[in-house]
């Protein structure tokens, strides 16, 4: 026998993962009205659903600017999809909006992990290894267990940088509005909603005085 599901479950459901209302719907049915496990349920379906698109390709889209009230900071953006329909659609163009925005504000510099120089990688993780050293002393100095916390503050610290410098690793700048979301998440909500593969092609910030 099927759980009697309730349309505000339904709702809640939607809010949290920004799945369409019969995914959401047929979630808890499978999870017997357990919204925690619906949530779960989502994300699997989603992620297996995501890499089905990443393998499509987004040859359309919109390339969106922004300039900021005081006339200094301007950014261009693109933003691709699979089809000229999706691309006019009025999510679509205000997900490009609101990443442009966002962008002019946090100041980015790639767009994903994979865009950060490896060498980059290695030197910031060195000095944040140095730094952990100096901050966890005791007297078992480098044996066992402090290593080991070093380790994992040199590991948190990277995860912040690569959080303020890669564009999908951040949190919306618009905190009322996206909830705390990053914009990897913004990003897999719209291909969810749309149906399409949604990719952040690239960007370019421009702000008076910077080389």
């Amino acid at each position: 026998m099927e759980a009697a599901i309730k349309a505000g479950d339904v709702k809640a459901l939607r809010d949290r993962t920004g799945a369409g209302m019969m995914d959401c719907k047929a979630a808890l049915q499978e999870a017997g009205g357990d919204l925690d496990k619906a949530v779960e349920i989502l994300r699997v379906k989603g992620q297996a659903s995501a890499a089905k698109r990443g393998a499509r390709v987004a040859s359309e889209g919109l390339v969106t600017s922004y300039v900021h009230a005081t006339g200094k900071i301007g950014v261009l953006v693109e933003v691709n999809c699979e089809t000229d329909f999706v691309a006019r659609t009025e999510p679509f163009e205000e997900f490009c909006r609101d990443i442009a925005l966002h962008i002019a504000a946090a100041a980015p510099r790639y767009v994903s992990e994979d865009e950060v120089p490896q060498e980059d990688k290695d030197a910031e993780l060195r000095i944040f290894q140095e730094q952990a050293a100096t901050s966890v002393s005791g007297p078992s100095g480098a044996r066992g267990k402090p290593e080991q916390v070093r380790q994992k503050i040199a590991e948190g610290r990277m995860r912040k940088w690569l959080e303020e410098v890669v564009l999908l690793n951040q949190a919306h700048v618009n905190g009322d509005k996206h909830g705390g979301k990053t914009i990897e998440q913004l990003r897999t909500e719209l291909a969810a909603n749309t149906g399409e593969n949604v990719v952040i092609r690239r960007f370019t910030r421009f702000q008076i005085g910077e080389e």
